[in-house]
């Protein structure tokens, strides 16, 4: 390992992007052995979290599945995560908006207390942050922006560099991108993807129904696109708000986005078939394109995709962050791995090994949810019946369920 000669400006890793996903990086390297020796920089662009209070709620929602908690409650941030708001849910309810077929997932069924947790974007993200403040290895560098990239030659001990927005330059001998889906570093190292535009947005806000959501978690499926009702859960246990996602066809969005709250909260209530009574209130509506996009490769000597950065994936499970913290915990593994048979963190290896654990589980996640979209998008009369019939059948077959809900838990069989 490196040592740190100018701990303001060099460091053995650099990681862009102070997300749920940055942020959970960062805390697993502090958390192992031999990494936490290591000088680490967290390079965020954005401000600090703020968590919302009463009947407020951030708009962007996480829905953790049952191994993404436990990575969580490794790095000491599950209970922090407890104390605020988080919402278990312990059913799942989807039905075709199309047809006649649904079929419902009760934990009950599987032996489980729930079946996974709805949490707010900043309830997470303060949480790690609160745990990377007592780590003195760690430097959050926040409201800075990456503009240059200079590589060196990792592999010959030569340290690469980055540059900032206010001409600082750092030094490290790792760089891990964890910068969203328009990730700066792949733009700039010139990554290639393969990405395509779904010709949809979806639209997320808070809603208040006339009706407990009963803590399940809700999806209508429409040729238009997926509907979800993610449950939340407010003070003294008030049980009637929920974050929604709606994905629709572009055409649509800007009439649903330019109407009053009245009229939205009609047309959403309508969309979901009135599951949950009326939709009362509305909070501030929010919307966003929709695409899919995987980097062909997650890494090159000296840097790493993690993340969105590596892979986006349409919203319709809520499996994007998932995915991102089993990059994180994946990569920080294989780090720590490294460091105990003094392998040094030049060595490509390193990355290659992250990239093989990591890049067929995600293409695989992305493949089947790829799948679920186009099925359900069909007009196909044909397709159509076979749907129905298809998913009447799962519904009735136990065993194939308990894989199936074991599986979106992150739990395997």
């Amino acid at each position: 390992m490196s040592a740190a000669a100018d701990r303001a400006n060099r460091y053995d890793i650099v990681i862009v992007g102070g997300g749920v996903v940055g942020a959970s990086l960062a805390c697993a390297l502090a958390h192992h052995e031999h990494a936490a020796q290591l000088q680490v920089a967290l390079v965020e662009p954005g401000p600090a979290p703020t968590l919302y209070r009463g009947e407020q709620f951030d708009p962007r929602v996480v829905a953790l599945t049952r191994q993404s908690q436990q990575f969580l409650d490794s790095l000491g941030a599950w209970s922090a995560i407890q104390a605020q708001r988080v919402c278990p849910y312990t059913r799942m309810f989807v039905w075709d908006g199309e047809g006649t077929a649904s079929i419902e997932f009760n934990s009950r069924e599987f032996r489980e207390e729930n079946l996974g947790h709805i949490v707010e974007n900043a309830v997470v993200l303060c949480a790690l942050l609160d745990r990377l403040a007592a780590c003195s290895r760690v430097s959050l560098l926040r409201g800075r922006k990456v503009e240059q990239v200079q590589e060196g030659l990792p592999a010959t001990g030569d340290r690469l560099t980055l540059v900032l927005d206010d001409g600082e330059r750092l030094e490290s001998s790792l760089v891990l991108a964890a910068d969203g889906g328009n990730s700066k570093i792949r733009q700039l190292l010139g990554m290639e993807t393969r990405e395509w535009d779904y010709d949809q947005d979806a639209i997320v806000t808070t809603v208040r129904s006339e009706n407990s959501h009963n803590f399940t978690a809700w999806q209508r499926f429409m040729h238009t696109g997926p509907l979800a009702f993610l449950p939340l859960q407010g003070g003294a246990g008030d049980s009637y708000f929920s974050s929604i996602v709606w994905s629709l066809d572009r055409n649509r969005v800007p009439a649903l986005m330019a109407m009053d709250d009245a009229s939205f909260a009609e047309a959403l209530g309508a969309a979901f078939e009135h599951k949950l009574g009326k939709i009362t209130d509305v909070a501030k509506r929010f919307s966003f394109p929709l695409r899919q996009c995987h980097a062909s490769d997650y890494v090159r000597p000296g840097f790493a995709l993690v993340g969105d950065a590596a892979h986006t994936i349409h919203p319709l499970a809520g499996q994007g962050v998932n995915l991102g913290l089993l990059d994180a915990e994946a990569l920080a593994g294989e780090i720590e791995r490294a460091l105990q048979r003094g392998i040094p963190l030049s060595d490509y290896s390193l990355l290659r090994r992250y990239q093989r654990r990591r890049k067929g589980a995600n293409l695989g996640m992305m493949a089947l949810m790829e799948g679920f979209k186009r099925l359900f998008g069909s007009r196909d009369p044909g397709l159509h019946l076979a749907r129905n019939m298809g998913v009447r059948q799962v519904n009735n077959l136990p065993a194939l369920k308990k894989v199936l809900a074991r599986r979106a838990m992150g739990l395997g069989r």
